[in-house]
């Protein structure tokens, strides 16, 4: 009985995405923005350790409170993934994303006031989220893509530093995230459609939701390549150059995308994609 809780409250939680969410901040801080003699500083650094873990509490909580919100969605979306309501209860998953709320936003407190602030932001952001910004067309895309970013962005309040390098990932998740996002919403439209949701694809339709999404790609090749050409960095550039091909590949699968399936496929592709972008940190220290 308790396995079977652990093993629910775990698949609840997204635990894949909080696994990806640690490693990406613990490599940020080991190869882009610490010195590579700092390299034990950086592990046994328990205040950083503080950091991470508040930021994957917060983003467990998120997952909580959103599955909590959408039952009646995702038993037409997702039938045969939904928790809340079958396996676990409302009210203790509820109570779980208070409490790893609180926790989340102390443990940040703890490390910086400023990072006590974001995580207590995030968390708002997050319960507004699932409470309304997701139903609304293109605001709740916005909203995560925008918190995504900021997992990284903290790394720069806790080491006091502006680096561009540090922006380039954040924007780089960031855009991906958004793109993302957008997909999930095609993916889920007909559950979102039934109970009143307002996303782009039942604003726009599909196919206008798709010429959003090629205008959003677009503008997100011109920023990178931008920054890329700030930043002058040979190695970068030619990495992303390679990541580029996938990326083209992507923007043909989406071309030709039409069936739920088709849009779950790239939505798992995007993920890859940011993951991807990520490893290129541990490439330009090689």
């Amino acid at each position: 009985m308790a396995y079977r809780l652990l093993v629910d409250a775990l698949r609840l939680s997204r635990v894949n995405n909080l696994i990806i969410i640690f490693f990406t901040q613990y490599i940020t801080a080991i190869f882009l923005l610490g010195e590579p003699v700092h390299f034990m500083q950086v592990i046994t650094d328990f205040k950083l350790f503080a950091l991470v873990l508040g930021t994957v509490i917060i983003a467990a909580s998120g997952y909580y409170i959103n599955d909590y919100y959408d039952i009646k969605i995702d038993l037409i979306n997702k039938p045969d993934k939904v928790i809340v309501g079958r396996n676990l209860k409302r009210r203790p998953v509820l109570l779980a994303h208070l409490m790893m709320s609180l926790l989340g936003i102390l443990m940040g407190a703890w490390v910086s006031p400023w990072l006590g602030l974001v995580n207590l932001g995030c968390a708002v952001l997050l319960w507004w989220y699932s409470n309304q910004f997701k139903r609304l067309p293109f605001v709740g895309n916005f909203v995560v893509a925008l918190m995504t970013g900021c997992t990284l962005l903290v790394l720069g309040i806790y080491y006091h530093t502006t680096d561009l390098l540090l922006m380039v990932y954040a924007f780089f998740a960031f855009g991906i995230t958004l793109i993302r996002e957008i997909i999930k919403d095609i993916e889920d439209k007909e559950g979102d459609a039934q109970y009143g949701g307002l996303t782009l694809p039942i604003a726009l339709g599909t196919r206008r939701t798709k010429y959003v999404l090629y205008f959003l790609m677009l503008c997100f090749l011109i920023f990178l390549s931008y920054f890329l050409y700030r930043l002058g960095s040979q190695k970068l550039t030619v990495y992303f150059l390679i990541l580029l091909l996938p990326y083209l590949r992507f923007v043909y699968l989406l071309i030709k995308a039409d069936t739920k399936i088709a849009f779950t496929h790239l939505s798992n592709y995007c993920k890859w994609l940011i993951v991807a972008g990520i490893f290129s940190i541990i490439v330009l220290n090689i």
